[in-house]
């Protein structure tokens, strides 16, 4: 069998993303093999094709660290060709190959079975969606309810913070929506925010140790400085999930929200998420965590223009989720 793939390759100026025809000795070990219907954009597919971008172990590699499509082969018998499915996380677009190809060969327990919703529904939640269902439900095991008060969510035009501010909303939540993008102001209020702010901390507004308390809890996919001045900002006994690094990996900040408010700072990890709770959330988000406006969210753009999509996700000019079409776009 052969197939066509979007390969990256380490050269010496840097890393490519080839288009090529590839064959079935190219696929890694796995029981599963899935024709590929779509993957999707997310800022760790950025990273794999950025130069010492440190998610990638060792070239050539398929990115995409999502995909969702239909069962091709099984030698698991939980997996029948013809099942619709989704996989992600892993070493999916790490160490192992991608979505960014028309198959995917992978372990039947990186596999979750699609009820309720249609590939390019699960697409378009892809990883970042999952991150956000993931930092909602944590927030909801810590016994948040919309009585709290608002909920705090940075980088709200990206892939998670987007689909956290749909959820939380679908669950009548009052959201508050941090973005540097204020021309989504629109876009943020149809998904559900009730208020749309610029980001935190505001220019020329100093970090402070413990700031003036606003927020029942907060979901974040930014932090470094904007990490800091949210727990700062959380009332007493609240929480901030937190799943990313785009405005940095330091958290400068003091213990002070943790020992005088009880904040407690809750750390997503989808990538590791054992396979038991992943289908279980799956099960969810085509039930009571289903976003309500992924039509609004999604763009969409043919696998072949992936690269530039992903410079755009890196550049922040990027806003919801980006599905990426696989099957018949080669």
């Amino acid at each position: 069998m052969e197939f066509q793939a979007m390969v990256a390759h380490e050269t010496k100026d840097g890393i490519s993303l080839i288009r090529e025809e590839v064959g079935d000795d190219f696929l890694m070990p796995g029981e599963v093999t899935i024709k590929v219907h779509y993957t999707s954009a997310n800022y760790k597919d950025g990273l794999a094709i950025t130069p010492r971008g440190g998610v990638v172990r060792q070239y050539p590699l398929i990115p995409g660290i999502d995909l969702t499509g239909e069962v091709f082969a099984s030698t698991d018998p939980e997996f029948a060709p013809g099942d619709l499915v989704v996989a992600h996380g892993y070493e999916i677009g790490v160490s192992h190959h991608g979505g960014f190809a028309e198959y995917a060969r992978v372990p039947a327990d990186w596999v979750v079975k699609l009820e309720g919703l249609t590939p390019r529904e699960a697409a378009a939640i892809g990883t970042a969606g999952y991150t956000a269902a993931m930092s909602v439900q944590a927030l909801l095991d810590r016994g948040l309810t919309p009585e709290d008060g608002p909920v705090l969510v940075t980088g709200a035009t990206g892939g998670v913070g987007s689909v956290a501010v749909d959820i939380l909303s679908g669950l009548g939540f009052e959201v508050t929506a941090s973005t540097g993008k204020l021309g989504a102001g629109e876009l943020l209020s149809t998904l559900g925010a009730n208020e749309v702010i610029g980001r935190l901390p505001g220019e020329g507004e100093k970090l402070r140790p413990l700031g003036k308390a606003q927020w029942a809890a907060a979901v974040d996919s930014v932090g470094g400085t904007s990490l800091a001045h949210v727990l700062s900002t959380v009332k007493y006994g609240g929480a901030v999930a937190v799943s990313g690094l785009t405005g940095g990996s330091d958290l400068p900040t003091t213990v002070m929200p943790f020992i005088l408010r009880g904040v407690a700072l809750l750390g997503i990890d989808s990538a590791h998420f054992p396979i038991a709770q992943r289908r279980e959330l799956w099960a969810r988000l085509a039930k009571d965590l289903k976003p309500q406006h992924l039509s609004l969210l999604e763009n969409y753009a043919p696998i072949t223009e992936a690269e530039s999509v992903l410079h755009a996700i890196l550049d922040g000019t990027h806003s919801g989720r980006t599905v990426l079409g696989v099957a018949g776009e080669f």
